[in-house]
């Protein structure tokens, strides 16, 4: 945001814009190997577009300066400098930014279509007449009771460039509004899944692993039958705590007592401090609820530690074991339950995760969420 600050007021002193074109055209996008400046030393055609392209725009500014209009003179190297870099990029940029760049021009440029052709021409004449106009005002406009001339002159100009520009502006405007609400639907579908996985799939697992059991199989299946209804019509996510414990200690307690019932594994459980819960601790919670069942699955370890430590700015989740330890490149990408339900979950809620693991020594995954701050309550565990 401070950097966007900043290229707003630069554009505002007339270079930002020559700035952010440089720079555009000179850092390389993430992921290529060079910079879009590298490409377009080589294109001969279009070095020489951008030569043209700025050698006409100084003779007009030229033209201007000598018809009075001085002050535009701070605007005459940055736009320069502009148009000529947006030709070069334009030329140069990669197919995914070219696309973008259409896709921006489009609503300057016009489709090719009759209606659209036919408002773009109408759009482009009704700025050409109001910025003839406004111009025509500014330079002739300074003496005597005519003072009030350059103010209309300004008010014309000011209007060509919204009725050239405002339909990209609009595209701008849209393309952001699209891109986050994009965001949130990816994000929403990544939380739905990783709750999937933590209620269904993980069932699915264990009534598989006790075929040979069907009290157990039945008892499973109703337990997720009810999750599942709750969570359709009461609102009550699958593998949360939110509803049923209303703090930390009492999410850590529900973790201990669902993880010893469907497993058979021990858990110790300890807890530092205490707070309540909100969103950001509802989903450290899951993370490691994910951590000590997937502990209790493949570890094959006796005993499980679970501890947690509320501190003024942090809260923090260990998961340790000392089964077999596994190591973390080599999980396949088809096993979602690290990935998805504790490193993906931690990281949209603006958490961390560490995994430590040695093959036949254990393994420990720490589990830290910045605190909203709140009054750190003694620990019941």
């Amino acid at each position: 945001m401070v950097i966007r600050l900043l290229f707003v007021l630069a554009t505002l002193l007339s270079v930002g814009v020559a700035i952010y074109v440089v720079a555009w055209l000179l850092v390389p996008m993430e992921g290529e190997d060079g910079s879009i400046a590298i490409k377009a030393l080589t294109d001969g055609r279009g070095l020489a577009l951008a030569a043209g392209l700025g050698s006409l725009l100084v003779i007009l500014l030229v033209i201007v300066s000598v018809l009075g209009a001085g002050w535009l003179g701070n605007l005459a190297w940055p736009l320069v400098i502009g148009v000529a870099g947006v030709a070069l990029i334009w030329r140069n940029a990669s197919a995914d930014e070219q696309i973008m760049l259409r896709r921006l021009a489009e609503p300057l440029l016009g489709r090719p279509r009759p209606g659209k052709r036919t408002a773009t021409v109408l759009r482009a004449s009704a700025a050409a007449v109001l910025l003839a106009g406004g111009l025509a005002i500014l330079l002739v406009g300074h003496d005597g009771a005519e003072l009030l001339l350059p103010l209309g002159g300004l008010i014309l100009v000011v209007a060509a460039i919204v009725v050239i520009l405002g339909p990209w502006w609009l595209r701008i405007a849209l393309d952001l509004v699209a891109e986050r609400q994009a965001r949130a639907r990816a994000e929403e579908r990544a939380d739905m899944a990783a709750r999937v996985h933590d209620s269904v799939l993980q069932t699915l697992a264990l009534i598989q692993r006790n075929a040979d059991q069907p009290a157990q199989v039945v008892k499973l299946a109703r337990g997720q039958e009810r999750e599942l209804r709750s969570w359709l019509f009461g609102g009550s996510a699958p593998g949360g705590v939110r509803g049923q414990g209303t703090t930390l200690a009492a999410g850590v307690r529900l973790i201990q007592q669902e993880v010893e019932a469907l497993h058979g594994v021990a858990v110790e459980a300890v807890t530092v401090g205490d707070c309540g819960l909100d969103d950001q601790l509802d989903a450290l919670l899951a993370a490691a609820r994910e951590a000590t069942v997937n502990a209790a699955k493949w570890s094959g370890a006796d005993v499980i530690s679970l501890f947690a430590e509320v501190e003024p700015t942090e809260v923090s989740v260990f998961v340790r074991d000392r089964g077999c330890g596994f190591d973390p490149e080599a999980v396949p990408v088809d096993r979602k339950g690290l990935a998805e339900s504790i490193r993906a979950r931690m990281r949209r809620r603006g958490g961390s995760v560490t995994v430590r693991s040695v093959v036949g020594n254990g393994t420990e995954i720490s589990l830290r969420i910045p605190r909203v701050a709140g009054p750190r309550q003694p620990s019941r565990a």
